[in-house]
């Protein structure tokens, strides 16, 4: 029977080969993947056809396509409360390894009919092979990506199995509680990683929100002094002239100009007064989809300009602008009246639906009553100058 050191030296040297090899798989992955995006599409196996559960997906699109939405394994407050989490969480998973805990194996095997030296041949493999899975496990958390973790799940499996299975003749497994651990890690890396996403995502429209909201605040200003400017005008006015007519005609522009500044006044108090507008853009998005958003702006064509800019190929059409004491109400009502046919469900901040200018009109007409002014076809004018010079 073989040499135990030369069982163990060729087995180390076996699983130095599987960690190079392991190191390159990822930059395979992704050569690949890229390959295949230029490989011309292949008729679909029937719906019945056998799924060989040996193969794992590395296509994150289509994984996230079979998941859905993400749901929090472990939902915590915020992104700070994750990394502390998973240090507590590597803290167990350390003292697994040097309580002996992280994987078992046959206490019974024996080798030249020693089980001493069996239980060092096992032990050293053990080693091995916790070492290998391990490797494995801390590939899955470097290479996970916010939102899916059905693969890295899969792989960490896959590798426990393969252990359990090539070491079945020294009942050599990895623990299940230690198991439990790596794929919480796992779990917890993802949650983080999305966390992080969420909390970028927020500031970056809270960003958004709070330089509407200072643009608002600048015009409602400025318009506030012109306001005061025109009064003061008037106000001298009203003492230099002496015929009834023109004292009549001064009288009624400061009562236009006091009214004026009570609602400038009102705007500036009332930070739930704003216009709630619907737009398209059937260049960018295709003729059913509209946006319907909320800006507190002085000149609400200003913010609908703002989208407008570079990052869209066509400038937005406006069907709507109303006015509102409580346009944040409004605006809520809107997006749950449509909440099913959102353009993105991952992110509910977005105001994209998949919903006609018509649609929008009727939901409207049922919370305001008439509507003076809504136009249903977009005029699109850049786009249909366009269409005939496209390939």
């Amino acid at each position: 029977m073989s040499n135990p050191q030369d069982v163990i030296t060729a087995l180390r040297r076996t699983l130095v080969e599987k960690e190079r090899e392991a190191a390159n798989l990822q930059d395979k992955v992704t050569e690949l993947t890229t390959q295949l995006k230029h490989v011309p599409p292949r008729v679909s196996a029937p719906a019945t056809a056998d799924v060989d559960e040996r193969v794992i997906k590395v296509d994150d699109a289509l994984v996230l396509q079979e998941v859905g939405l993400y749901e929090y394994h472990h939902p915590l407050e915020n992104a700070e409360a994750y990394k502390l989490s998973l240090a507590a969480l590597r803290s167990q998973i350390r003292d697994a390894i040097s309580r002996g805990d992280a994987i078992e194996v046959s206490k019974q095997f024996s080798f030249n009919n020693s089980l001493a030296q069996g239980r060092r041949l096992t032990g050293d493999l053990a080693k091995l092979m916790l070492r290998a899975y391990n490797a494995e496990a801390e590939n899955c958390v470097r290479t996970i990506r916010a939102g899916n973790l059905v693969t890295a799940t899969r792989r960490l499996n896959k590798a426990a199995a393969d252990i359990e299975k090539h070491g079945a003749i020294m009942q050599m497994r990895i623990a299940a509680a230690y198991h439990g651990l790596r794929t919480q890690e796992l779990e917890l890396t993802a949650d983080y990683l999305m966390k992080v996403q969420d909390e970028r995502e927020a500031a970056r429209e809270e960003r958004e929100r709070l330089k509407d909201e200072r643009k608002a605040e600048q015009e409602l200003a400025n318009q506030r002094r012109l306001l005061d400017k025109e009064r003061e005008h008037y106000r001298n006015l009203l003492d230099r002239v002496t015929s009834t007519a023109e004292r009549d005609e001064a009288q009624q522009e400061l009562e236009r100009l006091d009214q004026a500044i009570a609602d400038n006044d009102y705007r500036a108090a009332n930070i739930r007064a704003g216009y709630v507008y619907v737009i398209s853009n059937i260049g960018a998005f295709g003729p059913n989809v509209v946006k319907i958003g909320l800006t507190r702006r002085l000149e609400p064509l200003d913010r609908i300009r703002e989208l407008s800019s570079a990052s869209v190929p066509f400038p937005f059409d406006v069907h709507a602008i109303y006015f509102s004491d409580d346009a944040v109400t409004l605006e809520n009502q809107l997006h749950q009246q449509f909440t099913k046919l959102r353009l993105n469900h991952a992110n509910p901040r977005r105001e994209f639906f998949f919903a006609t200018p018509a649609q929008v009109r009727d939901v409207l007409a049922t919370k305001l009553g008439n509507l003076l002014e809504y136009t249903t076809e977009p005029e699109a004018t850049q786009y249909f100058q366009s269409r005939h010079y496209w390939p």
